[in-house]
């Protein structure tokens, strides 16, 4: 895998290209990327959160950052899974689980802003416009269709998160995603 590639194409990604969410919805060779994108993203937000709380020793920032991770990928799984069931199963959209994995994963790329205090806010917002555009295009269908599967997916990733930061008893400032 080429580092200016997946660059490149997170960058891509993070600029609503149309044209690049086509293709990421079409080539298996970008699941790597797409999942490396995830974790990136979500570690250097779960950073950006422990700076933001003053958590900033290096065993506080290894915990954010982990669990940031956990709560990235996680979450990433589940929104892929809802939003492709939402999308096939309610909007008669065109996709599967690999497809949407991978457009969602990209759809991540704004989130690393969040290793910069207080902008994980920005982030967040802009992986849901992103998520938008990936979604559509991964389901082929239109773009209220596109925000309703998203908003659906999303919630669904937001309970996994919480319940995951209830049960398991995660310091939420250092786990959401943003």
């Amino acid at each position: 895998m080429q580092l200016p590639s997946i660059i490149e194409n997170a960058f891509r990604a993070s600029m609503l290209d149309v044209d690049f969410y086509n293709r990421a919805e079409d080539d298996t060779s970008l699941n790597a990327q797409a999942a490396i994108v995830v974790v990136v993203a979500s570690g250097l937000a779960g950073i950006g959160s422990a700076i933001a709380t003053d958590s900033t020793s290096a065993g506080d920032i290894g915990i954010a950052m982990s669990l940031g991770i956990a709560s990235g990928v996680i979450g990433w799984l589940v929104w892929a899974a809802v939003a492709n069931l939402v999308g096939t199963q309610i909007f008669k959209g065109t996709s599967d689980f690999g497809e949407m994995r991978r457009v969602i994963g990209f759809a991540y790329a704004p989130l690393a802003i969040g290793i910069i205090p207080w902008l994980g806010f920005i982030g967040a917002a802009w992986v849901l416009l992103a998520a938008v555009v990936a979604i559509r295009e991964g389901m082929d269908f239109s773009t209220k269709r596109s925000v309703a599967t998203m908003i659906i997916g999303w919630g669904g990733w937001m309970l996994v998160t919480l319940v995951l930061n209830i049960v398991l008893d995660w310091d939420m400032r250092s786990s959401w995603p943003f």
